[in-house]
């Protein structure tokens, strides 16, 4: 691979907790760090309407403190599978998902990414993530089912 690092994005979904154990099963064989990443959203349908949706501080303050301590979770479930020596790197961005994890890997030498994640109304509103991350991304990537 051409850096450290295997970028697992995760949306905390079952099928993407799947895809976790891939990522550390790719890091133990080509013995590299991963980058776990979640990507928090707007809120949805706002943009599209032009509407500035002011999310209370202390709505923002408690989902940024179940995405810390979910990532924290995951990377301490991660890392007793991983090689020692390997490294979790834990990355939260905001924005749209295709967007940052397409600038996540950038400078990856592979994704491993669930073929599906959260359920619901909301993935007939929104593009397949992962189906677009397949056709942009410049190194491999592993979808997982």
């Amino acid at each position: 691979m051409r850096t450290q690092e295997v970028l697992c994005p995760t949306d905390f979904s079952s099928t993407a907790a799947h895809a976790l154990k891939y990522a550390v099963e790719m890091a133990n064989v080509y013995h590299v760090d991963i980058r776990l990443l979640h990507v928090t959203s707007p809120a949805r349908g706002a943009h599209c309407y032009g509407i500035a949706v002011d999310i209370p501080a202390t709505l923002e303050n408690e989902l940024k403190a179940f995405v810390d301590a979910k990532m924290q979770s995951l990377q301490q479930e991660m890392q007793q599978n991983l090689t020692e020596g390997l490294n979790i790197k834990l990355v939260v961005r905001h924005g749209d998902a295709i967007d940052e994890i397409l600038a996540e890997a950038v400078d990856v030498g592979m994704v491993v990414i669930a073929s599906h994640g959260s359920s619901g109304l909301a993935d007939f509103l929104k593009p397949h993530v992962t189906q677009d991350i397949v056709k942009y991304a410049k190194c491999p990537v592993l979808v997982v089912k």
